[in-house]
Order: C-alpha cells, then sequence, then structure tokens
C-alpha cells in the first residue's frame, strides 16, 4: 500500500493539514503501528542469527528523583497469607516514570485535539479511546534498527554534550546512517542512541533532585524538516535513550512554538515540542529512556544495526503510557 508523503499531508482539506488523520482507514487508531504488517514481521523474524537478547528496559524507580520532576517513585509491597505464599502490589506507579511508550493519548494537539479528532471527553480514566491497551492488544513485533548517534560523534571529536539540549538534525541521522551501513524499511523501530540516560544515572542525587528546575538535555531537533524525514521513512515508533526523544528546552525558531500559549504551572513546558504534531497529528508512537548500551555496544562489534524488537507495553485500558517490555534479539 502506498502512503502520501508529509507534503502531502501538509495539502489536506479534509483533516487538519500535516495529520494522517484517516489515512489508515476512518476510526483506526493505531497510528503508524499500522506501518508494520505481516511482510515486516516476517522479514524481522529473519533477521535473528545468534539468538542474542537485549533487555531495553531500565527497571522500575531507575530515574529517580525524574528527570520531569511530576512523578515520584513507586511503592512496592510484598505481603503473604501463609507461610507460603507470596503477593505484592504497587502504590504510586507513574506508568511513564522509567523506560516507556507514549499512547496517542498521551498529548493532543492545541489547535486540533487528539489523534483521529477524538473528542477531550473520550479522554478520561477507564475509556479506551488512544489507550495504551490499544498497542498493548497488537503487540509491536518488526525490525529494529539502531542508529548510535553518540558513538558516531564519539568517532569524528565531536562528543555530545549531554547537558545541553543539542539539537540532532536529519542530517545527522542520515550520516550515522551511512556511517553504519543501515538503510530504512516501512515498519522500523528507530532506536537513537545520545548516552544521555546513563549520564543523568550518574549524577549525584541532589543534581537529579534539582534537575528538573533546569531541565535540558540533547534530542532531535525541533523543524518541519524533522517532521517530514520521521514520516516520510515510515518509521512504526522512535525511541531514544533520552528524555523526550527531543531537545530540551526547545529550539524558539522552529515556528512550532505558540507565543500566546501561557506556560504550564508545573511539569515538562510542551509548547514548541514535536510531540504535538508526531503524537496528535501523525499518530507517530514515541518511547523514551530506553536502555540501549548493551545492545549498542554489541552492533558495534559485529557492525550490524538491524535486529528483531519486540514490546508488549502493560494491557491498562486507556492508559496513557507504558513501560515498553521491550526487547531486541539478534
Amino acid at each position: 500500500m502506498s502512503y502520501p508523503t508529509y507534503q502531502e499531508l501538509l495539502d489536506r482539506d479534509d483533516a487538519p493539514p500535516g495529520s494522517s488523520w484517516g489515512v489508515f482507514g476512518s476510526g483506526n487508531q493505531l497510528g503508524t503501528l499500522n506501518f508494520i504488517g505481516p511482510e515486516q514481521i516476517l522479514d524481522a523474524v529473519g533477521l535473528v542469527r545468534r539468538g542474542a537478547v537485549f533487555n531495553l528496559d531500565y527497571p522500575v524507580n531507575a530515574f529517580v528523583p525524574a528527570p520531569s520532576g511530576t512523578r515520584p517513585a513507586a511503592v512496592h509491597h510484598v505481603f503473604s497469607n501463609n507461610p507460603n505464599h507470596r503477593d505484592d502490589w504497587l502504590d504510586s506507579f507513574y506508568l511513564q516514570s522509567t523506560s516507556q511508550i507514549d499512547s496517542l493519548r498521551h498529548i493532543r494537539h492545541p489547535t486540533h485535539g487528539f489523534y483521529a479528532g477524538v473528542p477531550d471527553d473520550a479522554i478520561d480514566t477507564n475509556t479506551p479511546d488512544l489507550g495504551i491497551q490499544l498497542v498493548a492488544e497488537r503487540g509491536i513485533l518488526t525490525r529494529g534498527v539502531l542508529l548510535d548517534v553518540a558513538r558516531y560523534f564519539d568517532g569524528i571529536g565531536r562528543p555530545i554534550d549531554l547537558d545541553s539540549n543539542q539539537m540532532i538534525t536529519p542530517e545527522d541521522l542520515d550520516a550515522v546512517a551511512r556511517a553504519q551501513g543501515v538503510e530504512f524499511r516501512q515498519g522500523d523501530v528507530l532506536l537513537i542512541r545520545t548516552g544521555w540516560a546513563p549520564y543523568f544515572l550518574s549524577l549525584s542525587a541532589e543534581d537529579r533532585k534539582n534537575f528538573p528546575s533546569r531541565l535540558r538535555h540533547p534530542g532531535l531537533i525541533q523543524s518541519a524538516e524533522m517532521i517530514e524525514w520521521l514520516w516520510d521513512h515510515r518509521f512504526a515508533m522512535v525511541a531514544s535513550d533520552d528524555s523526550g526523544v527531543e531537545a530540551h528546552p526547545v529550539r524558539a525558531e522552529s515556528g512550532l512554538v505558540d507565543p500566546d500559549e501561557p506556560p504550564a504551572e508545573r511539569g515538562v513546558q510542551h509548547n514548541g515540542m514535536l510531540h504535538r504534531p508526531l503524537i496528535a497529528l501523525l499518530g507517530l508512537f514515541l518511547g523514551e529512556l530506553w536502555n540501549l548500551d548493551a545492545l549498542a555496544a554489541d552492533c558495534a562489534a559485529d557492525g550490524t544495526y538491524e535486529f528483531l524488537l519486540s514490546a508488549k507495553p502493560l494491557n491498562v485500558v486507556g492508559g496513557v503510557g507504558s513501560p515498553p517490555n521491550a526487547m531486541a534479539v539478534k
């Protein structure tokens, strides 16, 4: 099946310009996961050569205090009904507090609303529209490709400044892909390694506690060119090892910032973020804080940056996000 280019989406008059609403069928709420079909799954299974498995999730509570400043630690309780039994539960478990996949109800567009025109009152506790259970029911099994941006920049003598909002451009991503010999295919899950998650985890407890007050990290540049690059490559999902996939603070001159939007009372300032056009308009799934170092080291060692990728988020009806439960197999 052929799909419109991003430039063609911008010319739409039957839906918000720059949106994929209706492209995958009326009422479809799976967004770019529709790029994965039986052909993509079969191709991905054929990539397994050694049976080497890589966990891509950090533990629950790894990022405490949280980079966003609004997600406290989960509290784990264990109990028993008799001496030979154990059971447990979690309190205060924020589903996006560690490695995560954002559902399409995570972000609405300030003008056009939630993906596919789902009304605001349909986004609530226990309502199904755009919930993470849609991803859980379908599952993600496809080809994964890693762009080791950190290793590439180290190699050319320009290490990423992990204490900055260094902007990664489409040209940067193309350069990394060329250096690694990576070619993209429809339905790929694109993994981007910046090295930021290990950097954050290496900070002192005090620095991590103060981090939300000066939130900054490298990531994808906010630009129309980046949005076009991501859509036109037909990625099913883009995941990275930083706190938002895109750089923060945002690029002021991107054209995505609304100067009249009041600042958020707390947490991340979403004004000007790629999250809005990517999630709410294109239905592109994003993953954050993924654990990519072991996989990256193996890819660098054997020169193979493609693999079978699986992810199965929690089946929480109406969930805004979930740990990915992701693995790569080579």
